[in-house]
C-alpha cells in the first residue's frame, strides 16, 4: 500500500512526500481532505472514529477524513476512501458529484503526534437511506443528524467532537446555507462564539474556494 502522503508549503504547493505516521510524528504540514455528506433534507452523516485510531479515537466527526497519497488526485482519493471507510461506491463521478467548499490550515497537537494540515473540504449529497457498510477498523458508529440539531450537539457537548470538525461544520454552513435575505441567523450567538473559539484553538486560517 502507498502510505506516502503529500507535504505542502503554506500556499498548498506540493513540496515532497513522506510516510504518513512519520509526517504526524514530526508535525509536518501536509494535504488532507474532509468530506461532508448531506441528504436533500439537510441531514448530515457523521461518524464516530474507531477507538484504536492513532488520535481522536471515539470522537464524532464528519463522514470521512483522510489524506491523498503520493501521485493521487484528491477527488479520486476521496472516492476511494469513502468506499474503504463507509462501504459506499461513489467512483462514478457523473452520478456522485463532489463539490469543494474551500480549504483551511490548522494545527492540533496530540499525545505523540501532530495534525498540521491544509484540509480541503468537500460536499457530497446522498440519500439518507443509502446502505452503509462501515469499516470497523476505522468507524465505530454512523449517524444521520439534522444540521441544526448537530449544532446543538456541538454546543452542548463540544468535547465529543474532533478538533477540526467545528471548522468543517462552519464552512458548510457559511458556504452552502448562507442567504443574505434571511431574517434569522444561521445559528445562535452561543454556537457562533463556540465555533470561533474552537477555530482559534487550532490556529484556523481559511483559504476560501478559489485560493
Amino acid at each position: 500500500m502507498n502510505d506516502s502522503i503529500i507535504l505542502v508549503n503554506d500556499e498548498d504547493d506540493e513540496i515532497g512526500f513522506c510516510e504518513k505516521m512519520e509526517v504526524h510524528q514530526k508535525g509536518q504540514l501536509h494535504r488532507a481532505f474532509s468530506l461532508f455528506i448531506v441528504d436533500s433534507n439537510l441531514n448530515v452523516l457523521i461518524q464516530k472514529r474507531a477507538k484504536n485510531k492513532y488520535h481522536s479515537g471515539g470522537l464524532w466527526t464528519n463522514a470521512c477524513c483522510s489524506h491523498p497519497r503520493k501521485g493521487e488526485d484528491i477527488e479520486r482519493s476521496i472516492r476511494k476512501r469513502v468506499l474503504e471507510e463507509l462501504g459506499i461506491d461513489i467512483m462514478d463521478s457523473s452520478s456522485f458529484v463532489l463539490t469543494e467548499l474551500g480549504k483551511f490550515k490548522y494545527i492540533k497537537h496530540f499525545d505523540g503526534c501532530t495534525e498540521y494540515e491544509i484540509d480541503h473540504v468537500f460536499l457530497l449529497e446522498l440519500p439518507s437511506n443509502i446502505e452503509l457498510h462501515p469499516n470497523a477498523a476505522e468507524v465505530e458508529e454512523l449517524n444521520w443528524v439534522n444540521i441544526f440539531d448537530l449544532g446543538d450537539r456541538l454546543l452542548n457537548n463540544p468535547d465529543d467532537f474532533t478538533a477540526w470538525f467545528p471548522a468543517v461544520y462552519d464552512m458548510y454552513i457559511q458556504e452552502e446555507l448562507w442567504n443574505p435575505t434571511m431574517y434569522w441567523p444561521l445559528y445562535g450567538e452561543k454556537l457562533g462564539d463556540l465555533l470561533q473559539q474552537q477555530k482559534e484553538n487550532i490556529c484556523y486560517i481559511s483559504f476560501g474556494k478559489n485560493e
